[in-house]
């Protein structure tokens, strides 16, 4: 990967990797596939494009939000080691997820 076009946009490495930390000890040894690490308390294209500060977005449509989001999530996942999603949740907001794997699901 290039790394002109690696971009974090407005996720805080320092915070995700504090978070991750605490999600490692919410999870202990249960067996989850994922964790919300963080919550934006909305749905709204408009209002995610500015928290997450997505302002290159090429259009500001459902399908276009859906591809920044995995393309920063690739990133961030690269950068910090882990698999981390976009996704929302049964109230339609918008979370970050950990993806959690087991010791065996590592690849090798």
């Amino acid at each position: 990967m290039s790394l002109e076009n690696f971009k974090l946009y407005g996720v805080c490495v320092e915070r995700l990797k504090h978070q991750l930390a605490l999600a490692r000890k919410r999870v202990g040894d249960r067996a989850v596939d994922r964790v919300v690490l963080e919550g934006y308390q909305t749905g709204d294209i408009d209002e995610i494009i500015d928290i997450l500060e997505l302002y290159d977005i090429e259009e500001e449509t459902p399908e276009a939000l859906r591809g920044k989001l995995e393309d920063l999530a690739h990133d961030v996942s690269l950068f910090i080691k882990e698999t981390i999603e976009f996704g929302y949740d049964d109230n339609g907001n918008l979370c970050l997820y950990w993806n959690v794997k087991g010791p065996g699901d590592y690849e090798i």
